[in-house]
């Protein structure tokens, strides 16, 4: 019996950019400065009795759970995306990471989807504290908070600039990849072709950068306070910032679970991508979109489902090509149709 060769016809379901070994590298160096720093804030927080410095302490701890969670999914999807896109042609999966559909990009936006909850979750508890202390105010020890404080500063403008020289790979751009095949049915599968991909969607990196941003803001505001008490004897103004630190959280945590939650959804379609692939398909005056998806399966890649109706129908792979020059296109299914009231 004939064996059909399936290897022309498979394509790679990593979808991974060029720049995510150095983000998730320059990510785990900052969890281990992340650490360090929020042992030392806690410990001097309860020893001088500062509110400021505690909170700051255990909201770096929250930040150095959502930074080495970022890690650990860059790993985990990888991992998926490779043992997927290695995955012999017409072979089933063994089960485990080989059995996501389009690599493992979700496991990182899972994972910053995570860092918004963690962050919605400090900010209410830094709110409820500093409630509670101006409520009933408690000793603070300034001149040894502030020294830790600065201390902690420092670590947040060291770890936002390995975190800059991460995200600045977002324009190193996409692997390159194959040409298109034909199943020699009116059923096909291709590839896009192009440089980098116009969208960048690393929700997984842009979650831990905000979280270390938050880092930053929390320690300016820690230090306000802590000198207001020590200099002019203003101590409600310990309990005060951590009450503008929370709103300014919540915020950032908002708009992390915000996006990240439409990606999970696949609720990322891009209108402009949309209309081009619709423009594209439709050029020659002859064929109609009939159904088209369009959908995110990886920092910077796009896949496309779409069914064409014409007249004169042309093979799949004809309609394929007519995307080739769309970048963020990395995986492309096209349905072919001949219309039903066409001229015989």
């Amino acid at each position: 019996m004939h064996t059909h060769d399936l290897q022309p016809y498979a394509h790679s379901h990593a979808f991974a950019d060029g720049g995510r070994r150095r983000r998730e590298r320059a990510l785990a160096a900052v969890t281990a400065l992340t650490l360090v720093t929020m042992l030392l804030e806690l410990v001097v927080g309860w020893w001088t009795g500062s509110l400021a410095l505690t909170a700051d302490g255990w909201h770096m701890g929250t930040h150095a759970l959502a930074l080495g969670g970022a890690v650990l999914a860059y790993r985990l999807s990888h991992r998926a995306s490779t043992q997927r896109a290695t995955l012999t042609p017409g072979a089933a999966p063994a089960g485990g990471a080989a059995g996501y559909a389009f690599g493992g990009w979700k496991i990182e936006v899972l994972a910053a989807y995570t860092s918004g909850l963690v962050l919605m979750g400090v900010a209410l508890w830094l709110a409820w504290e500093g409630v509670s202390t101006l409520r009933h105010p408690r000793p603070v020890d300034y001149t040894q908070a502030l020294v830790v404080a600065f201390s902690g500063l420092l670590v947040n403008i060291a770890s936002v600039w390995l975190l800059s020289r991460g995200r600045a790979t977002h324009d190193e751009g996409a692997p390159g990849h194959g040409p298109a095949h034909d199943h020699g049915h009116d059923h096909g599968h291709g590839h896009g072709h192009g440089h980098a991909a116009h969208h960048r969607h690393d929700h997984n990196f842009s979650a831990a950068y905000i979280h270390v941003i938050a880092d930053a803001v929390t320690s300016l505001l820690a230090i306000a306070a802590l000198a207001g008490g020590a200099w002019f004897g203003l101590a409600w103004l310990d309990p005060a910032v951590a009450l503008v630190g929370a709103v300014v959280i919540g915020q950032w945590a908002w708009s992390v679970l915000g996006g990240t939650a439409r990606a999970l959804v696949d609720a990322t379609e891009d209108p402009a991508l949309v209309q081009r692939v619709r423009d594209l398909i439709e050029a020659d005056g002859d064929a109609k979109v009939a159904d088209l998806h369009v959908w995110q399966v990886g920092a910077q890649a796009w896949c496309a489902a779409l069914s064409v109706v014409a007249d004169r129908p042309l093979a799949a792979a004809d309609y394929r090509q007519r995307l080739d020059a769309v970048a963020p296109l990395r995986h492309v299914t096209v349905e072919v149709h001949r219309c039903t009231g066409a001229p015989g």
